[in-house]
């Protein structure tokens, strides 16, 4: 999948007003795009990376050191809300609505952190857990559950193997806090 960056995401990396960005990607010196009907202008990443580099643009992340956090949560919005709370504090983000998802995103993300709604149709936590558990490549990677479940649906969770655990709705700077300290820790 290609990934695309809006003005507006690239202005946060660089650190320059989002103008800016639409100045160079409308003069032609960062490669882009401008979208049907509202003509709203996406970069593909790599585009952004190559331009970055040539201009010595020191924007605020590298493809190589940024922490993958795969989010596992039926519900879109929530997973668009954790993503844009997580891509803001330059991690990069995967979702999976399901559990079948999730595992082929496992193989592929090779994640640093792991979120899971427990509230989701076919999935029992310690079920997760085990299959996690069992899998070398991320048998030790955290898993935060963050859910709207019961007080004993949570507890269970930290029995089965949860690191942590967020009652929704949930506070982005406890949610930021939580994950910071737990990647920093491995």
């Amino acid at each position: 999948m290609i990934k695309t960056l809006s003005p507006g995401e690239i202005a946060r990396l660089c650190d320059v007003h989002q103008r800016t960005v639409s100045r160079w990607i409308a003069s032609g010196k960062l490669k882009g795009h401008q979208l049907p009907g509202r003509g709203d202008y996406r970069v593909v990443e790599s585009d952004f990376i190559a331009f970055a580099k040539d201009h010595g643009i020191p924007a605020r992340f590298d493809e190589s050191t940024e922490p993958t956090i795969l989010v596992i949560d039926d519900e879109a919005p929530v997973r668009r809300a954790l993503r844009r709370v997580l891509s803001q504090a330059n991690y990069k983000v995967v979702e999976a609505e399901n559990s079948f998802i999730a595992g082929a995103m496992l193989e592929r993300s090779k994640p640093a952190l792991i979120t899971l709604d427990l509230m989701m149709p076919g999935i029992r936590s310690e079920q997760v857990f085990d299959f996690l558990r069992s899998q070398a490549d991320v048998a030790n990677v955290p898993v935060v559950v963050i859910s709207a479940a019961p007080e004993a649906a949570l507890e269970e969770a930290r029995r089965n193997g949860a690191t942590a655990v967020i009652a929704k709705p949930f506070n982005n700077d406890d949610l930021l806090a939580c994950i910071s300290g737990l990647i920093k820790s491995r």
